[in-house]
């Protein structure tokens, strides 16, 4: 593989990663809300659930998604459905009064894991990025450097968070005082992502 399109690649993975999108906000929402080690297990769930559609990308399993629309659609309503879910959970959760020093509910880092894990999963999205993308930069009979793109996407994503979760904790204190209306924008914005989910067109 040349290093031109080595580079090309790390190139498109670092825009891919640093482009606010549904993974940025999660990450942002939990480091803001809740703190640094269930922001890091969104990060871990999310990293997994990318392995689990690049390797399906690199057997060939997420053809599925561009030859079967129907596989697509079921994909994608699940992932807008379990999206409004918890943006929904939210909101009720923030019609309770919370004092300004009232610590946040703090759930499991199993849980962030999931969470992080369900949402990937359930969007088809990552599976078109791996299926789409890579071919056009690996070289011909070597598929052995698809693990390589991969690693270096996964790698990019692992070393960016940490450093978004980091400056997260740095406003942390002064947004809490505001933790209800964090609470809810942020809610309604996973509900929005979900509606767009689910009236994305193939």
């Amino acid at each position: 593989m040349s290093t031109t399109a080595l580079l090309s690649f790390t190139f498109v993975a670092l825009l891919t990663v640093v482009t606010p999108g549904l993974e940025t906000l999660l990450v942002l929402r939990t480091a803001l809300l809740v703190g640094r080690r269930a922001a890091m297990g969104v990060v871990v769930g999310s990293t997994l659930g990318c392995l689990v559609w690049a390797t399906a990308g690199l057997v060939g399993l997420t053809a599925l998604l561009q030859a079967s629309e129907l596989a697509y659609d079921i994909v994608r309503w699940l992932g807008a459905a379990y999206l409004i879910y918890l943006g929904a959970k939210a909101l009720w959760t923030s019609r309770r009064p919370v004092e300004m020093d009232e610590p946040a509910p703090v759930p499991s880092v199993r849980a962030a894991v999931r969470v992080g894990l369900l949402t990937n999963l359930l969007n088809p999205k990552p599976g078109v990025f791996y299926i789409s993308l890579l071919p056009q930069f690996l070289p011909v009979g070597q598929p052995a450097w698809g693990a390589v793109l991969v690693a270096i996407h996964l790698g990019i994503g692992l070393l960016w968070f940490p450093i978004l979760i980091t400056a997260a904790g740095r406003a942390r204190a002064f947004l809490l005082r505001q933790r209800v209306l964090l609470d809810r924008l942020s809610a309604s914005a996973l509900i929005a992502f979900g509606l767009k989910t689910a009236a994305d067109a193939r």
